[in-house]
């Protein structure tokens, strides 16, 4: 039986180290940081170790070499001074009113202001922070350390209310610009968060930050690197393939293929989620312990505001401008990559753009699991249903396969689809439906002919599907034969069918279908 205890939800440094929980060593890095510079932000997404890097951080700063023993930074570092740290964790609190961050900012000041004093003289919250600063260095003779944990959870949970979102960067912008204009009171900041702030407002004034979060040096610097996996956890993945009853070969390769895959740089080797790698070694089972703990529904409201092609999520070539980007309604790719649903895939250096991907399964099936009921609301259709769409294409029951799916549609409100661009939500559902099914899917298929719309294949079928919009399903099925669609898969020995199919905008929904072997 493992001894071995795993912090899973522990994001304190010193009850992990005196409690005996097992510890990634990431100090090298953090003596690092501190040793080559001052100002820092980090992005990196939900549940992957932030919080726990500037507990450590914190420890570190504060001279409790007690805790180091053992790790890298014990060698590292022989000075051990103790600076006043002023760490603020936005993270906790629900952010909904103009009052909920400003009450959180004076609460974490006030705290501040009996250990270091205050100043009647200053009125606002950035003056009151700047103030903090300076006698925090005049009393102890010593250059504080600044902590903010997850600045942006007030603008991500603001996100559709553009009046509360001014109010959140209005406030944000006044207090962050101290760290600035107190630059000689300051020793170490490190700001953490989802989302990066490269066209924030709340940092116009703030140019002074080294951006770290796609920087190859401290890509590991959050998560769990392969080395790390074996030089950890072998033992523990011994016995989890145990409990599986699989082998050990086949346990690492499902952990990688569930949860490795992150690339926080075009050169950084694949980064495990250690949210989902501890609860799977704790408990002995593989299921999508990250996803499980909540998605949020600003990234649906994202791409269905601005009408996304969900097939373009991982085909789309964009720019480190784009990835830098935050709350552009017309692109949702920036937040969607930057929460950790999408990662680097790929990189051209010549014209310095990136093509992303699903880090892994986990992130993969989940996301899309997650969007379908938003792009349907339809709650029915859940397991149970989807199974009968991959028995029917299994089978090769076409008709029922499209009845099913014509019934799926049916169901989903006028108001989902009034507007917008109709024939691209349609295409969006079939794409998110096949997706979650399992089956290779490719939606606008390029062939040499020109761009099928859909590409099922099951083992033993090939099904090519062409979509039309007020059109006619012999129209759709027509085009498949003139282009000579289904050409490229007639020698696969697979049977082949072919599919026109035509959504009515007045019955939001398939009016008919025509099929062909």
């Amino acid at each position: 039986m493992s001894e071995m205890k795993f912090p899973v939800g522990i994001q304190q440094f010193e009850k992990i180290r005196q409690g005996g929980y097992v510890y990634i060593d990431k100090t090298k890095y953090i003596y690092d940081l501190v040793d080559r510079g001052c100002y820092y932000f980090l992005s990196r997404p939900r549940r992957f170790g932030k919080s726990l890097l500037m507990s450590t951080i914190e420890a570190y700063l504060s001279g409790r070499k007690d805790l180091f023993e053992g790790l890298a930074l014990e060698k590292l570092e022989t000075e051990w001074t103790q600076y006043p740290i002023l760490h603020l964790d936005l993270n906790s609190q629900k952010y909904d009113t103009p009052e909920a961050l400003t009450e959180v900012l004076d609460e974490t000041l006030t705290k501040w202001e009996t250990v270091y004093g205050s100043n009647d003289a200053e009125i606002g919250l950035g003056r009151r922070f700047g103030g903090v600063m300076q006698r925090a260095y005049e009393k102890t003779g010593r250059q504080v350390v600044v902590l903010i944990d997850e600045y942006d959870k007030p603008l991500l949970q603001a996100y559709g209310n553009d009046d509360l979102l001014n109010d959140y960067r209005g406030t944000l912008k006044a207090f962050y610009g101290n760290l600035k204009s107190c630059d000689k009171y300051i020793k170490f900041a490190l700001l953490t968060g989802v989302t990066k702030f490269g066209k924030v407002s709340v940092f116009s004034d703030l140019n002074n930050l080294m951006d770290i979060s796609m920087d190859l040096r401290y890509a590991p610097i959050c998560g769990i690197t392969e080395g790390e996996l074996h030089d950890y956890f072998d033992n523990e993945i011994q016995l989890l393939a145990e409990a599986q009853k699989m082998t050990v070969e086949e346990t690492y390769a499902k952990l990688k293929e569930d949860f490795d895959g992150y690339h926080f740089h075009e050169d950084a080797e694949g980064m495990y989620n250690p949210f989902s790698i501890l609860n799977t070694l704790a408990k002995r089972q593989f299921r999508d312990y990250w996803f499980e703990t909540g998605t949020p529904t600003l990234l649906v409201d994202m791409l269905r505001n601005c009408d996304y092609d969900l097939a373009a999520l991982t085909s789309e070539e964009v720019t480190t401008d784009v990835l830098d980007c935050i709350f552009d309604n017309d692109n949702p790719l920036p937040v969607i990559f930057q929460s950790g649903y999408l990662t680097i895939k790929s990189y051209d250096k010549e014209f310095n753009t990136f093509t992303l991907c699903y880090p892994n399964r986990e992130v993969k099936e989940g996301f899309i699991r997650f969007l379908l009921p938003y792009y349907t609301q339809n709650k029915r259709h859940n397991t149970f249903d989807l199974r009968r769409f991959v028995q029917d294409l299994r089978g090769g029951r076409v008709e029922e396969f499209m009845t099913r799916l014509q019934s799926l549609f049916a169901d989903t409100p006028y108001l989902l689809v009034h507007g917008g661009d109709r024939e691209r939500h349609y295409h969006n559902v079939i794409y998110l439906l096949t997706r979650l099914m399992g089956f290779y899917v490719k939606a606008e298929y390029q062939t040499a002919a020109g761009r099928i719309d859909m590409v099922l294949e099951t083992s033993d079928y090939i099904y090519v599907m062409e979509f039309k919009l007020n059109g006619s399903a012999e129209e759709a099925l027509q085009q498949i034969n003139d282009k000579g669609y289904a050409l490229p898969f007639l020698s696969s020995g697979k049977k082949v069918f072919k599919i026109g199919i035509n959504f009515s905008a007045e019955t939001k929904s398939i009016d008919r279908w025509a099929i062909e072997e």
